[in-house]
């Protein structure tokens, strides 16, 4: 499986149904806390020209918000 890293804030509505997302389907996922992580946030930034969260990075692919279709084809799950 693609390796799959997101990062997020505790308070993010979407953040929360990503991760629901990855747990339900057994999805491994490395998580970073922008609110928190200045060196993260700058790597998201970087990443995704972006300061909204959740960006989930699946292989070389980074997908700005939770979109369900497009994670699911990138990784595969029915």
């Amino acid at each position: 499986m693609k390796k799959v890293t997101m990062y997020s804030t505790p308070t993010c509505h979407f953040c929360h149904i990503a991760k629901d997302f990855f747990n339900k389907n057994d999805v491994a996922f490395e998580e970073h806390d922008v609110s928190s992580d200045v060196e993260k946030r700058t790597e998201m930034m970087d990443l995704s020209d972006q300061m909204g969260v959740p960006v989930i990075h699946i292989g070389t692919d980074v997908i700005v918000g939770f979109n369900e279709p497009m994670i699911r084809e990138l990784l595969d799950i029915k």
